[in-house]
């Protein structure tokens, strides 16, 4: 059976719970459709999300269309929880950008399209809305081609805009605008299409240019643009035709080697853990043992261990808004798979890889805070609760001090700050504050340095050579590790411990914020092979062992990062506000003062439309002055765009470990724990 596993992304507040309601009813899974404001719809389960009316989690239900299987998937809008939209992303064959006719293109928006043409997933745009006051369609579609893609297509027109009773009409082809603009955006794509048209316009038929705009839609090169609403049902049988028609469904083959990856993990009620997964080849079995590909979040690594292998337990297929218990997950479906305790976001199963496992497709959170627990009493519980909820969110990088007995976590805002303390008092009896939330900064190399230690001298305690040079890397290039030695100098595990700890290392540079965008070459390797007293005792003074190389790294590396130098980077966002022209004067040196580089203004009348860039330790201040500096008008989008170096003071950040700068009191640590 075909099968198409469908995203619906949109920003906040653009309907896209709605429309993932009104598409169930339409198939029959759903009698009655629910609301968003009273609490009731099918995938806003959680209720946290009822009681605040916005999607927290992802949720799957399914549906047929005719002798198509849909998995949908409905991911939140607030951009604290696009961590939800990023582990969806890789599970897609296509998906549906919601944009509301009324308030148009957002800045989350903006960052969805983006994700979603880097990964080319395949897109259907819905207009929502266009039964309100104020929704818009000519102009609107001019903003679509100038601020997300110039490769869209109006797929009909609108009637009675902005009342109750607006309708969308679909093209049949009869519209020589129609046809003019499918050919343009065909075009761009296809020389002898364009050829062909210019040379006799009706030698073309329309049916041959839908084919050809399915074709570029499946490949990411257009966009089709549907127009409707959620509320009213206007235009929803042409959209879900639209589906059918562009966006591709697959069958997967059911017989070849298993190969999937977990985008979701949640833990039942008895505790035992849940992973969504999304089956892209191969059959998985009740009661069979599947190979883990495991996603070390610290580092970003994947390792594929022979014999890292775990039993299915039980198996949950959707059917309709429920799962429902099965014998085996086939390729093309989503799941829910049992008994995998080890499991975490990001895996592969089976031997295949996923190009798309483990990867960040959007910028990671620019924020921190410490987290302590209101009674004192509850700290175990504290860390226990985070520890289940970094299971399920792997980004918010839950980080122990045990120097200073504090607990910290990564943050994209304010209202992801404050579920998590309702998650916490809802579903783990703990009652928990926040301390001051801080930007999290990266260190950059300066330069080049390079350090080792030798095997047998004075100043060397352990029974280890390791030799490391550093050198800066592209920027988003993350870590990259190579080797200068011979991979038969030493035992493989010697070298996986090395590589293990530098990248444990790197969590914490000489101004105590994780270094990146680096390459980290081994220089120099040695060791002694394993030795044994005549009665056949293994003699640890002797022999070296894996902890040698994990204690002796950190020492090194620290000491080539710090001839190397480092220079710390803020995250900087950019900015565009919307407010009467008249506000102007006003926001102008609040930017100036929270650091921000504003461009030229664009004053249309009486309107004003301000962008530019701003340190991300001042997007909070100004969500908060926005509104009393613009009589409540101004409108603010921002987005992660890059990491600047630090001007002025440069921010500190306490260590959690005991510092290998500082030798002597890093040796006295260490020889004490061995």
């Amino acid at each position: 059976m075909l099968s198409l596993n469908l995203g619906i992304l949109a920003h906040i507040d653009a309907g896209k719970t709605s429309l993932t309601e009104r598409l169930l009813h339409a198939a029959g899974v759903i009698d009655e459709i629910g609301s968003v404001d009273d609490g009731n719809t099918q995938t806003d389960s959680l209720a946290l999300e009822r009681q605040r009316g916005i999607t927290i989690k992802s949720a799957v239900v399914s549906f047929r269309l005719g002798d198509l299987a849909v998995n949908l998937i409905d991911t939140p809008g607030h951009p604290d929880f696009i961590a939800e939209v990023d582990r969806v992303l890789g599970a897609l064959d296509g998906a549906v950008l919601v944009v509301s006719a009324v308030e148009g293109i957002q800045a989350q928006t903006r960052v969805l399209m983006r994700a979603l043409q880097r990964l080319r997933i395949p897109t259907v745009i819905f207009v929502n809305k266009i039964d309100r006051s104020g929704a818009r369609y000519g102009e609107l579609l001019t903003r679509l081609a100038a601020k997300l893609a110039p490769e869209i297509v109006a797929m009909g027109r609108t009637e009675a805009l902005g009342t109750r009773g607006a309708r969308f009409t679909p093209y049949d082809g009869t519209e020589p605008g129609f046809t003019a603009n499918l050919v343009e955006v065909l075009a761009e794509h296809d020389d002898e299409l364009l050829a062909a048209y210019v040379q006799d316009e009706s030698a073309i038929s329309h049916e041959d240019l839908r084919k050809r705009l399915a074709r570029r839609t499946a490949e990411a090169k257009a966009h089709p643009v549907y127009f409707g609403s959620a509320v009213t049902g206007a235009g929803l049988d042409e959209l879900i035709a639209g589906i059918r028609e562009f966006l591709p469904a697959r069958t997967g083959d059911a017989d070849g080697p298993v190969s999937g990856t977990v985008f979701k993990v949640d833990r039942a009620p008895s505790g035992a853990k849940v992973a969504y997964v999304r089956l892209f080849s191969g059959t998985i079995r009740t009661r069979e043992l599947v190979h883990l590909g495991n996603h070390e979040r610290a580092s970003g690594n994947r390792t594929d261990a022979p014999g890292n292998e775990a039993k299915v337990t039980g198996i949950d297929r959707f059917q309709g808004g429920t799962p429902v218990r099965a014998n085996t997950l086939t390729a093309g479906q989503i799941g829910r798979l049992w008994g995998l305790s080890e499991i975490q976001i990001g895996d592969t199963l089976g031997l295949a890889a996923i190009d798309a496992a483990g990867k960040h497709h959007f910028a990671p959170p620019s924020l921190e805070s410490v987290i302590y627990p209101v009674r004192p009493a509850d700290k175990a519980r504290l860390r226990m609760a985070l520890s289940q909820l970094a299971e399920q969110d792997p980004l918010i990088n839950v980080r122990q001090d045990d120097l200073r007995q504090e607990v910290s976590v990564w943050l994209y805002g304010e209202v992801q700050k404050e579920v998590i303390q309702a998650t916490l008092a809802n579903d783990y009896g703990v009652e928990a504050g926040f301390r001051e939330t801080t930007t999290i900064c990266v260190e950059r190399l300066a330069g080049t340095g390079s350090a080792y230690e030798l095997i047998g001298t004075d100043e060397n305690p352990f029974l280890a050579t390791v030799g490391l040079r550093v050198e800066p890397g592209p920027v988003a290039s993350g870590v990259e590790f190579r080797l200068e030695v011979e991979l038969g100098s030493m035992p493989i595990a010697f070298f996986r411990t090395v590589e293990e700890t530098v990248r444990e290392t790197l969590q914490q540079g000489v101004h105590g914020w994780e270094v990146t965008d680096l390459v980290v070459t081994m220089t120099h390797s040695g060791y002694y092979a394993r030795q044994s007293h005549s009665h056949g005792v293994f003699d640890k003074s002797m022999s070296s062992t894996a902890g040698d190389f994990r204690n002796l790294t950190p020492l090194v590396l620290m000491t080539a990062i710090q001839q190397a130098g480092t220079v710390v980077h803020e995250p900087v966002h950019h900015f565009r506000i919307e407010m009467p022209a008249d506000t102007y004067g006003p926001i102008l040196p609040l930017i100036t003062r929270l650091r921000g580089v504003p461009h030229s203004p664009e004053i249309d009348g009486v309107t004003c439309v301000l962008e530019g860039d701003l340190p991300a330790a001042g997007v909070h201040e100004l969500e908060l002055l926005l509104p009393g500096l613009t009589s409540g008008e101004g409108v603010l989008e921002t987005a992660f765009e890059r990491y600047d170096p630090v001007t002025g003071l440069v921010p500190e950040r306490p260590r959690t470990d005991h510092n290998p700068l500082n030798r002597k009191e890093y040796l006295l640590h260490v020889e004490r724990r061995v």
